[in-house]
């Protein structure tokens, strides 16, 4: 059995094109998307129109992700389109105008999906983790919590995505993985990611697959759609997280969120000011994830580095 896995594609159409076309000539016995197909980019009907067709064709299969969630929230603010708390999710509604406020097909994706493979053994996916979309799998995640992150009973393979890095590892009996991101990779590696599990001789065997896709053209995607002058402030941000493969809302938020809904900084400003800071430092963003995270997580960090977590080859194209 060959089970691809792609997550956080974050409407990245041009990344989804090669990162199917990679999977289709590997042969992939089950296509899983494991959430954020759509919001935080470009092409969210192009992205959605694509695993339609594929899941009518092919019988790919998929899940919902926090930003699917956030796109459906729209539906449930009567608010007027304005103020701080809208620019924070302007980009969400964006999404929203462009699927003309339809958003039955990202309502009707599972939380998530419990497979069998052919010796029986259980395969179980979803996005963060069982306990939600929005709280993910690390490799600084202690090793006594994993066993709630994957649920019960524990299955053989487990597969998510959501933190947009890559990991492979074995715990608890299960081989982890998570797949990165097919669209928008955090780890500072500006090339796409998606899973590959294999299942031989009852067990089961993952690699990460890094692709190179077209780029330049992704940043188009921003202006020519309308993203970057339509989807706020924040549409900048997001494009540098493109640029750079790190991560720029979570530490943008941090710093920023209190001081904007005390009325203190205005949207434009706080991302002036962010992108300032940031411009001269690729590094900045992960060093800002990194202060952010409980002290005993920091003390992992140097533990983990050199740990004896059961890494599998990753393979670049």
């Amino acid at each position: 059995m060959k089970l691809a896995v792609l997550s956080d594609i974050h409407s990245n159409y041009v990344a989804l094109q090669a990162v199917t076309e990679h999977v289709e000539a590997w042969g992939a016995d089950v296509v899983v998307v494991a959430g954020d197909l759509v919001n935080r980019g470009p092409r969210p009907v192009e992205c959605l129109n694509f695993v339609q067709e594929k899941q009518r064709m092919r019988g790919w299969q998929t899940l919902i992700g926090n930003h699917e969630e956030y796109v459906i929230s729209n539906t449930r603010h009567s608010d007027t389109p304005s103020g701080v708390q809208f620019e924070m999710r302007r980009s969400s509604y964006w999404t929203y105008l462009k699927l003309n406020r339809d958003v039955s097909a990202l309502q009707a994706w599972p939380f998530k999906i419990d497979l069998n493979a052919p010796d029986g053994s259980a395969i179980r996916l979803t996005h963060g983790s069982m306990r939600g979309t929005r709280t993910g799998v690390y490799w600084h995640t202690p090793d006594n919590e994993l066993p709630a992150l994957i649920g019960d009973p524990l299955p053989a393979l487990f597969c998510i995505g959501h933190t947009h890095m890559p990991l492979i590892e074995r715990s608890h009996g299960v081989l982890i993985v998570n797949a990165g991101s097919a669209g928008l990779p955090f780890d500072g590696d500006t090339r796409v990611s998606y899973a590959q599990m294999t299942l031989r001789h009852g067990q089961w065997d993952a690699r990460i697959v890094r692709l190179k896709y077209d780029r330049a053209e992704a940043e188009r995607d921003f202006t020519d759609s309308g993203f970057l002058d339509e989807g706020g402030p924040l549409a900048r941000l997001m494009l540098t997280e493109l640029r750079t493969a790190h991560s720029q809302l979570f530490q943008w938020n941090a710093h920023y969120e209190e001081a904007l809904l005390a009325g203190n900084i205005t949207m434009e400003d706080s991302v002036r000011e962010f992108s300032s800071h940031n411009r001269d430092s690729r590094m900045y963003a992960m060093g800002r994830y990194i202060s952010y995270l409980p002290a005993p997580a920091r003390r992992l960090i140097a533990v983990r580095l050199v740990s004896k977590r059961n890494w599998h080859a990753t393979t670049s194209d």
